[in-house]
C-alpha cells in the first residue's frame, strides 16, 4: 500500500499560510467599506496589487426561486460566448450559473464605465485580489472567471486572486469541473463561517419559503444600515429565521445523503469550486473537493443556532482576527481529546477536527465530521499516482487492441471482400469474431473508467489534454467504434431505438472527440493531403451513416407516389454521396471501405441502379439525376 502525506495536515498547512499573510484582513476590510456601496465595487491599491470589492448589496433578483434556477453561462445565441470562452466546451452539460447572479453580474458589465475601469487596471497591475460579501461574493467570483478568460485569450501573464466571505454557492458540477480542467481552482478561496446559512442556501428550493428569506434580508439590511428593530420585529425574525434554518438543514442533509450514495440526479444542483476556508472559534481548515465540501457545510451546519447564523454569516471580523493568533498556539495530543495511534494521519484527523470547532464532545456530529474528513483522504489520492496506474493499465489492454488490429488485417486481405466492418457485423458463431467481441467490450470497460475517474476530480485536471491519452483514446477510437455500430445494426437495435449516431453512440466516443478537436496541431501539419489511404476510416461514425443511406434508398422505393418525400429523401441521399466521395477522394477512408462487398460499396452500385431506373421516369426528381452520374 502507497503511502502519502495527510490531506488533513495539507488543509491544516494551507489554512495557515493564507492566515499568516494580510490578505484576509485586507479583504475583509474592503468588503465592509463595499457595504456601504450597494451598487457597485471599491477599489484600494495594495503595494503592486489593487484589491476589488464587490457589493451584492441586500437583495439579490432570483434567489428567493427554486434550486434548479440555474441557465447556462454561455446561452444558445452565444451572447456571452467571448466574454466566458473557456467555458464554452464541456465534457457533458453545459456549464449553468444561477441566473439571478449572471443578471446582476451583466448588468454591471454592461456599464461601459466599469468595463474601462476594469481594462485600465489591467493595463496598471500585474496582480488583483476580487473579493466581496454575500452576494458580493458570487459577482466577484464571476468577474474573476470573466477576467480569467479574457487574460487567458490574450495570454496575459496577470495574476487573479479572488477571495468572498460567506458567498452562496454560483453554478453546477460543470462548473465546478470547467474550473478544475482549466487549473483555476487554486484562484479562489472561499471563507466560510462555521454556521453562515448563505453558503448552504441554494442546497434548498427557496420558493417554498420566500417570506422566511425576506424577513431575514430585510434583517441584514437594517443591521448594515445600523437600524434598532422593534420588538416585534426581532420576534417575527426568530421565528421565522429558526423555521428556514429547519428547512435548509433538511435539504442540506439529503443532498450530502444523495452524495454519498452518488445520486446522478445531482448534475443539475449546485457545487462548490476552488478552495474553502472553514472557520471556526478554533481556527480553520481549507478543502478543495467539491464532495467533502458539501459533506462539511452540512455537518457544520448541523450545530447551528438562530443566532449564530445571523452572527456567523454579518460577521467575519472575529474569524479574521483571530485564525491566526490561533494557529501561533502550539497544540499538544491531549488537547485534541484523543491520542493517535502513533499515526500522523490520524494527529491530523484530530487537529482538522479541532480546527473545524467540533470537539469529540459533539457526539454524534463529531462521527459524522470524521468520516467525513476520512472520505475527503479517500478521495485525496494523488492524481498523478492514478494517471500513472492507468498508464500501466493501458499496456496491459494493448495486447487485446493488437489483436483486434490482426482481425482487421485478416479481414481486408480476405476472400470475401467484405472488409472490417461487415466482416465482423456478419460474424456468426466464429471463435475469432468472438474474442474480438469479447476485447471490443474489455476496452470499453477500461475507457469507461477513465471517463469517470477524471469526472470525479482523481486525475490531473490538464490529463484530457496529454498528447499520449488524446492519441491513444482517438486510436482506440478509430479501431473499435465500428465494431460498435456494426454490433449495433447487426443486433437489429436500430429498430427499436433509432439510428445510432443520435440514440446509440456511447457518450466516451463524443467526450473523445472533443479532445482530439481541442488538440495542439503544428501549423505545417494542418494542411498536409494524403497520399495512400488511411489504415483506420477517420470519421468512426462513417459506417453509420451508411446504414442510414440504405434506409434512404428503401424508403425511396415506397414513396414513388409522393413527391415531396421523394425529394427530401434524395436532397438526403445527395448529401451522403457527396460527403463519402469527398472522404474517398481525400483518401481519409480505409481501404476496406472500398472492398467489393462493403456494404458502402454494394450502397454505391444499388445508387447507380436506383438512378438508371429514375432516368425512365419525367424528371420530377432532383438535378443531380444527368447522365454522367450513372457512366
Amino acid at each position: 500500500m502507497e503511502h502519502e502525506a495527510s490531506s488533513f495536515e495539507i488543509s491544516e498547512m494551507l489554512a495557515n499560510f493564507v492566515a499568516s499573510t494580510p490578505l484576509l484582513e485586507q479583504t475583509w476590510k474592503l468588503c465592509q467599506r463595499a457595504k456601504s456601496t450597494p451598487d457597485g465595487l471599491v477599489t484600494d491599491c495594495v503595494g503592486d496589487a489593487i484589491h476589488i470589492a464587490f457589493s451584492g448589496g441586500g437583495s439579490m433578483p432570483g434567489l428567493d426561486t427554486v434550486c434548479g434556477n440555474l441557465v447556462p453561462l454561455i446561452d444558445k445565441m452565444n451572447r456571452n460566448r467571448e466574454m466566458f470562452s473557456a467555458f464554452e466546451r464541456q465534457e457533458d452539460e453545459a456549464v449553468m450559473v444561477h441566473s439571478g447572479f449572471l443578471h446582476q453580474f451583466m448588468c454591471m458589465y454592461n456599464n461601459s464605465t466599469f468595463q474601462k475601469q476594469m481594462l485600465d487596471i489591467l493595463k496598471e497591475r500585474k496582480s488583483l485580489v476580487l473579493t466581496g460579501h454575500s452576494f458580493g461574493g458570487a459577482i466577484a467570483s464571476l468577474t474573476a472567471l470573466w477576467l480569467l478568460s479574457y487574460l487567458h485569450s490574450i495570454s496575459a501573464s496577470i495574476s487573479v486572486l479572488c477571495i468572498t466571505f460567506g458567498s452562496p454557492m454560483l453554478g453546477n458540477k460543470s462548473l465546478s469541473r470547467a474550473i478544475l480542467q482549466e487549473r483555476w481552482a487554486g484562484n479562489f478561496i472561499h471563507v466560510i463561517g462555521k454556521h453562515d446559512i448563505v453558503p448552504r442556501l441554494l442546497f434548498a428550493p427557496l420558493d417554498q419559503v420566500t417570506t422566511h428569506l425576506h424577513c431575514l434580508l430585510q434583517f441584514w439590511n437594517s443591521s448594515m444600515k445600523l437600524e434598532e428593530l422593534s420588538c416585534s420585529e426581532q420576534t417575527l425574525f426568530g421565528t421565522q429565521n429558526s423555521q428556514l434554518l429547519k428547512f435548509v438543514l433538511v435539504h442540506n442533509n439529503a443532498v450530502a445523503e444523495n452524495l454519498e450514495k452518488g445520486d446522478a440526479e445531482l448534475k443539475s444542483a449546485f457545487s462548490p469550486f476552488g478552495n474553502y476556508m472553514f472557520c471556526s472559534d478554533e481556527g480553520a481548515i481549507c478543502m478543495d473537493n467539491d464532495i467533502a465540501v458539501t459533506k462539511l457545510l452540512h455537518v457544520l451546519f448541523s450545530t447551528a443556532t438562530v443566532s449564530s447564523v445571523h452572527e456567523d454569516h454579518m460577521n467575519y471580523t472575529g474569524y479574521v482576527e483571530n485564525i491566526s493568533s490561533q494557529f501561533l498556539k502550539r497544540r499538544s495530543y491531549s488537547e485534541l481529546g484523543e491520542v493517535p495511534d502513533q499515526s500522523n494521519y490520524d494527529a491530523g484527523l484530530a487537529m482538522a477536527l479541532q480546527s473545524s470547532g467540533i470537539s469529540i464532545s459533539h457526539e454524534p456530529v463529531y462521527a459524522v465530521a470524521k468520516d467525513c474528513l476520512k472520505m475527503a483522504k479517500r478521495m485525496g489520492r494523488t492524481p498523478n499516482l492514478n494517471s500513472a496506474n492507468l498508464a500501466i493499465g493501458l499496456s496491459k489492454i494493448n495486447p487485446l487492441r493488437a489483436q483486434i488490429e490482426w482481425y482487421k488485417a485478416s479481414c481486408d486481405a480476405s476472400d470475401e471482400q467484405m472488409g472490417y466492418y461487415d466482416s465482423f457485423k456478419r460474424r456468426g458463431a466464429s471463435k475469432c469474431g468472438f474474442k474480438v467481441n469479447m476485447n471490443r467490450i474489455k476496452l470499453a470497460r477500461f475507457w469507461k473508467a477513465v471517463i469517470e475517474m477524471l469526472e470525479n476530480n482523481q486525475l490531473p485536471h490538464n490529463f484530457h489534454k496529454s498528447a499520449k491519452w488524446v492519441n491513444a483514446s482517438q486510436f482506440y477510437k478509430l479501431l473499435v467504434e465500428p465494431l460498435d455500430i456494426a454490433e449495433y445494426y447487426g443486433k437489429g437495435m436500430h429498430r427499436t431505438k433509432g439510428h445510432y449516431i443520435k440514440h446509440g453512440r456511447e457518450r466516451r466516443y463524443e467526450i473523445f472527440d472533443r479532445w482530439w478537436e481541442d488538440r495542439k496541431v503544428p501549423h505545417e501539419e494542418k494542411n498536409i493531403k494524403r497520399s495512400k489511404f488511411a489504415s483506420l476510416t477517420q470519421d468512426t461514425c462513417f459506417w453509420a451513416k451508411v446504414e442510414e443511406a440504405r434506409e434512404w434508398l428503401d424508403d425511396l422505393r415506397l414513396a414513388e407516389n409522393d413527391p415531396m418525400q421523394s425529394a427530401l429523401l434524395w436532397q438526403n441521399v445527395e448529401k451522403f454521396e457527396k460527403y463519402a466521395n469527398g472522404m474517398v477522394e481525400r483518401k481519409e477512408v480505409s481501404i476496406d471501405v472500398l472492398a467489393k462487398n462493403s456494404s458502402y460499396s454494394l450502397w454505391v452500385e444499388e445508387l447507380k441502379a436506383v438512378k438508371l431506373q429514375l432516368l425512365r421516369f419525367p424528371p420530377q426528381y432532383p438535378g443531380f439525376l444527368v447522365e454522367e452520374t450513372v457512366q
